[in-house]
């Protein structure tokens, strides 16, 4: 939930793939354990999310050709509505990544 528009190159691609992989695995109604142990996922924000990186893509002239539709999320139960820790990872990334840091600051 970090603003695209201030992620790195890979970052923002990275994200993508984990989104497409996260919806994946939505679909087949896979455990997501890992994924909200770690505060990274927001399973009702999932297409929004994607449509916001996608955006961002074009944006710098990427060429995005891969459409996400919103997974169901009733199996998740109590998980579902669970949101990211924004300030969070924020505050995670740009410790983590300079070029990060420089484009959200």
């Amino acid at each position: 939930m970090v603003p695209a528009a201030g992620m790195c190159r890979q970052h923002l691609l990275g994200e993508h793939v984990e989104l497409h992989m996260i919806a994946a695995c939505m679909r087949r109604k896979m455990k997501l354990d890992g994924y909200f142990a770690k505060n990274c996922i927001e399973p009702l924000s999932i297409k929004r999310r994607h449509d916001a990186i996608a955006a961002e893509m074009r944006r710098r002239g990427y060429r995005h050709r891969t459409p996400l539709r919103q997974p169901g999320v009733a199996y998740l139960r109590e998980l579902a509505g669970v949101r990211v820790r924004a300030k969070a990872s924020l505050a995670d990334l740009m410790e983590r990544c300079p070029q990060c840091r420089a484009g959200l600051l």
